[in-house]
């Protein structure tokens, strides 16, 4: 059966790329991780976003005095009532204050990254990228913030925990539906990456790269940091990976532990300016 020409009346049929119904169908999934690859591409290019640094780690990390103002609060609730539920929240509340130790030290670093990158006369250069959420990915858009420089807030939508935070630069803040093109552009301009402590998220963006890395998909050289190293010694088991032979010995020249924001901050600036300012990239 075939409509005749009348049939169509005064209707004018959308094109394909406007039909909503179309667009967010399963057959136009294609198209949809096409396009968190190509606007983001675009975006960086017009921008002059040559190349980034990237920090993240635990959503739940927060800011020491805020840290410390929870504390009070959930010891205060357990000293009036001793219950198994405010017990939960007073173990809860002095975590907190262990991992708002790491997001003082990633704004922090991220601060004197930014002004350091900021000192070479080229705002495109070495931008600190982050989650765009909250926590560890907070605390590295605000210290880029507080230096007064531009930073990437690679936001994912997420049910749970993944409010963009305010200090990313508007024009620099993207949102993804796809992970693994997220994790594309964490990698794709990356020339340092630094990993605070974080939970299972974190430890998969952690451990995808060093498989990169490692089997050389990533090529260009990069600077990798896991930082915390009480985090990271009793978290994961390198060595142990090492003597179980899962892993070469040389597997863990991949990456370097630090505890120390001055001299995270020392070795990157020395390795990117030797691979990517004066060295070859």
């Amino acid at each position: 059966m075939t409509l005749s020409d009348d049939a169509l009346g005064d209707f004018n049929p959308p094109k394909a790329y406007h039909d909503r119904a179309f667009i967010n169908s399963d057959d136009a999934r294609p198209i949809r991780v096409l396009s968190e690859f190509l606007e983001p591409d675009e975006r960086f290019e017009r921008l002059g976003i040559k190349d980034t640094i990237v920090m993240f780690g635990s959503a739940r990390a927060i800011a020491s005095e805020e840290a410390q103002e929870k504390l009070a609060a959930a010891q205060q609730a357990f000293d009036a009532e001793a219950s198994d539920e405010n017990r939960t929240a007073l173990d809860r509340a002095q975590s907190g204050i262990t991992l708002a130790r790491y997001y003082d030290d990633a704004s922090t670093m991220a601060e004197k990254l930014t002004r350091w990158t900021l000192s070479l006369g080229d705002r495109g250069r070495f931008v600190i990228a982050s989650g765009g959420g909250p926590g560890i990915m907070e605390a590295a858009n605000r210290g880029a913030h507080n230096a007064g420089g531009w930073s990437i807030g690679l936001n994912i939508s997420l049910p749970f925990e993944q409010a963009p935070n305010p200090y990313q630069t508007r024009e620099l803040a993207f949102q993804f539906h796809y992970f693994f093109i997220r994790k594309f552009w964490f990698v794709n301009l990356s020339r340092a990456i630094i990993v605070f402590p974080g939970g299972f998220g974190t430890l998969d963006e952690t451990f995808e790269l060093l498989t990169l890395i490692q089997t050389g998909k990533a090529k260009k050289q990069r600077t990798i940091i896991l930082y915390g190293a009480d985090y990271w010694n009793e978290v994961v088991n390198f060595d142990a990976l090492k003597r179980w032979g899962v892993i070469s010995p040389k597997d863990l020249d991949l990456f370097t532990i630090t505890d120390n924001v001055d001299t995270t901050v020392d070795l990157l600036r020395a390795n990117l300016t030797k691979h990517h300012l004066t060295g070859s990239a």
